[in-house]
C-alpha cells in the first residue's frame, strides 16, 4: 500500500485537496487553518482553504466524470465500495487514532465511528444488485410499464466534525452506488479524517473525478459549492439555522436538498423502569461524545415517584466520569471540539443559572487544571429544571442535561413532544401498553425503548421531523431516494396509437 498521505504531509502548510483524481495544492494562495488536538493543543496539520477557482474545478471535474460513472453497472460500483471497505477495515485503528486526535472523543467511540463507515460500505455494496424499480400493469392492451432509478448528477456534500467518518460515509457511499459523482466539503475541525476516507476510495479504484475533496468554511467554500451550477443535489448535516438557509437557496435554484439538522432529545424514565438501566442510558446519552451529537440526551423526563432516586444516582454517575484525553483508555469523556464550543456551553450554563426554577445539580465549569489544562474540557453538567426553560428547549451541543419532573406517562410524553425538534426519543418502562403508545405518539424520527437516544444502525432510516430535517432520511434504502430520481417508462408494442388518460370506455 502507498505511504499514507497523512503520514507524508502531516504538517505541510497547504496540505492537499483532491480534485479530478489528483492530490494538489490550491491554485491560489489564500487563508489557511490549523488542525489542532482539542485535548492537548498539539498542531496536527495545516490546511489551505480551497479558493473559488478550485471549487469550480472540483465541480466541473465531477460533472465530467458523472458522464461515464453513471454508465458503470451498479453491481460493479458496489464491488468498488467493497474494496474501499476492506481498505478501511485494514486501517481502522489508524483512522480511529487520527479521529480521536483531531476531534477528541474517546477511542472506543472513534473505533465505532470508523466501523460504521465500514458497515455502510458493506451495506451499500450489496445494494448494487438491489437498485430495484417496479413493473406494473397498464390500462391499455399491449403496453408494458415500469419505473427505474436514475442518478441525480453532481452531489455537494457538507459534513460535520462530530462523526467525521460515519456521516461522510452515509452520504458518499450511497451517492456513488447510485451512479452520482461527489464533491465533499468536510468540517474544518476534522480534515485529516476526510483525507483518510477519500484516500481509501482512491486506493479502491474509484475513477478520477468521481470523488473530489475541498476544504474551508461553510460561509465561503460551502456556499460556493452549493451555488455551483453543476451541483444538482446538496446534502448537509449541521445546524438548523444553516440548514434553513441551504434549504431556501436550493428551493429557489431547483436543486435536490437533504438536510439533517439539530435535536433536543429526551429520555423518559417511568416509575416501573429498570433504574440501573435508565441511569446508564442517561449517562451514555447525555455525555457520550461530550454531548456533541444531534441525538444527545439533553432532557431527562422522570416520573415523580422515582425522581429523587434517579436524580441522585444520575448525579453520582456523572461526577464519577473521568474526563480527559480520548487516547487514554481509562477516559470516559473527551473534550469539546474547540474554544468556541466551550464558550457556547458556558453561555448556556449561565442562562440556566439565571432561569427561574433551575437548579445546578453538578458540573457547570470548564476544566482547566492538571492534564486538562491545554484542552477544551468541560464538566459533565446536570440541571434540575422546567420544560419551558431555554436550556430545556435550545440545542446546546455539549455535556449538559436538564432533568424534568413529570407526574404521569401522559405528561412526560407531552413534555417530550413539546419541542421544535424531533430527532430521537427514548422511554424506559416495563409496561408493553405504554411502550406501544410511545411508538405511536412520540413525535420523533427515531424511537428507543429501554435504550438511550443515541446510536443508529446503518440499515435503518436516520433522521427526524420538525426542525430536525426536511423529510429525507439517511442510511438504509431510504438514502436511495435522496440520491436517485424516479423515471417512469412506458413500452407500447401494439403497433398503433393508444391514448392514455383519454376516456376509451363505452357506455
Amino acid at each position: 500500500m502507498p505511504q499514507s498521505l497523512l503520514e507524508k504531509n502531516a504538517k505541510e502548510v497547504g496540505a492537499y485537496q483532491f480534485i479530478n483524481g489528483r492530490w494538489k495544492k490550491p491554485a491560489k494562495k489564500g487563508k489557511i487553518f490549523e488542525n489542532r488536538n482539542p485535548s492537548t493543543g498539539e498542531l496536527l496539520s495545516v490546511y489551505a482553504e480551497t479558493p473559488s477557482d478550485d471549487v469550480d474545478a472540483a465541480a466541473r471535474s465531477a460533472q465530467k466524470a458523472f458522464g461515464h460513472w453513471r454508465k458503470v453497472p451498479a453491481p460493479r460500483r458496489g464491488e468498488l465500495l467493497l474494496k474501499a471497505m476492506a481498505i478501511l477495515a485494514r486501517r481502522k485503528e489508524e483512522a480511529a487514532q487520527v479521529e480521536t486526535r483531531e476531534m477528541g472523543k474517546v477511542l472506543k467511540e472513534t473505533r465505532g465511528d470508523v466501523q460504521e463507515a465500514i458497515d455502510t460500505a458493506f451495506y451499500y455494496a450489496g445494494e448494487g444488485r438491489r437498485l430495484f424499480g417496479q413493473t406494473t400493469t397498464s390500462e391499455l392492451a399491449d403496453k408494458f410499464c415500469m419505473s427505474v432509478r436514475m442518478p441525480v448528477g453532481v452531489c455537494g456534500l457538507i459534513t460535520p466534525w462530530n462523526f467525521p467518518m460515519a456521516i461522510p460515509s452515509w452520504k458518499i457511499l450511497p451517492a456513488l452506488l447510485c451512479g452520482n459523482s461527489v464533491v465533499l466539503k468536510p468540517a474544518s475541525d476534522t480534515p485529516d479524517s476526510a483525507r483518510l476516507f477519500v484516500e481509501a476510495l482512491q486506493q479502491a479504484g474509484i475513477p478520477d473525478g468521481v470523488v473530489n475533496l475541498i476544504y474551508g468554511r461553510g460561509a465561503t467554500v460551502g456556499k460556493a459549492l452549493m451555488e455551483h451550477p453543476d451541483v444538482r443535489l446538496v446534502s448537509f448535516t449541521g445546524s438548523s439555522q444553516v440548514g434553513g438557509l441551504i434549504g431556501g437557496f436550493c428551493g429557489k435554484a431547483f436543486k435536490k436538498c437533504s438536510l439533517e439538522m439539530g435535536g433536543k432529545n429526551a429520555q423518559i424514565v417511568l416509575e416501573d423502569a429498570n433504574m440501573d438501566l435508565a441511569v446508564e442510558g442517561a449517562v451514555w446519552g447525555a455525555f457520550g461524545t461530550s454531548g456533541q451529537r444531534c441525538t444527545a440526551t439533553s432532557r431527562v423526563i422522570v416520573h415523580a415517584e422515582v425522581y429523587a432516586e434517579f436524580l441522585e444516582r444520575f448525579v453520582r454517575r456523572a461526577r464519577g466520569l473521568k474526563v480527559g484525553d480520548g487516547l487514554d483508555p481509562s477516559t470516559d469523556m473527551g473534550p469539546l471540539i474547540n474554544a468556541r464550543q466551550v464558550r457556547t456551553v458556558e453561555k448556556y450554563v449561565e442562562i440556566g443559572r439565571e432561569e427561574d426554577g433551575a437548579k445546578l445539580a453538578t458540573g457547570g465549569k470548564k476544566i482547566s487544571g492538571g492534564a486538562c489544562a491545554a484542552g477544551h474540557f468541560f464538566e459533565p453538567t446536570i440541571f434540575e429544571g422546567r420544560p419551558e426553560m431555554r436550556i430545556a428547549r435550545e440545542e446546546i451541543f455539549g455535556p449538559v442535561a436538564t432533568v424534568i419532573k413529570a407526574r404521569s406517562f401522559e405528561e412526560a410524553m407531552a413534555v417530550l413532544n413539546d419541542s421544535d425538534y424531533g430527532l430521537s426519543g427514548a422511554v424506559y418502562t416495563r409496561d408493553v401498553n405504554r411502550v406501544m403508545r410511545a411508538v405511536a405518539d412520540m413525535e420523533t424520527g427515531i424511537t428507543y425503548i429501554n435504550a438511550p437516544t443515541i446510536g443508529a444502525e446503518v440499515h435503518l432510516p436516520f433522521g427526524g421531523v420538525k426542525r430536525t430535517g426536511n423529510g429525507h432520511r439517511e442510511s438504509g434504502t431510504s438514502a436511495l431516494d435522496i440520491f436517485t430520481e424516479w423515471k417512469s417508462v412506458y413500452i407500447d408494442y401494439s403497433d398503433k396509437l393508444q391514448k392514455a388518460q383519454i376516456d376509451t370506455y363505452e357506455g
